[in-house]
């Protein structure tokens, strides 16, 4: 594992109430939040990056409003009515 170094100003963790340690499992979070939200990791890679398990991961995306499904609603129409095709 590697470990990187962000240097935060000390008003800002004032600001937001944070110790050193609670922000950087806040920032690990978020960077994980915006990578899966950007396509560019998986839900069980940003979990991981996050440090939690993948369904509190999920869990975290409905919070934050973060889609778990990339598939647009006319794609997800097309694979439905396909598969009424298929089942009916």
């Amino acid at each position: 594992m590697e470990t990187l170094r962000i240097e935060m100003p000390d008003e800002i963790l004032r600001m937001l109430n944070r110790t050193p340690g609670e922000m950087a499992r806040d920032l690990r979070l978020y960077a994980a939040l915006m990578l899966f939200r950007l396509g560019k990791l998986s839900s069980g890679a940003a979990a991981t990056m996050a440090g939690i398990p993948r369904v509190i991961f999920l869990d975290l995306c409905a919070e934050y409003g973060i889609p778990i499904s990339q598939i647009s609603p006319e794609s997800l129409a097309r694979e439905v009515a396909g598969a009424e095709g298929i089942i009916g």
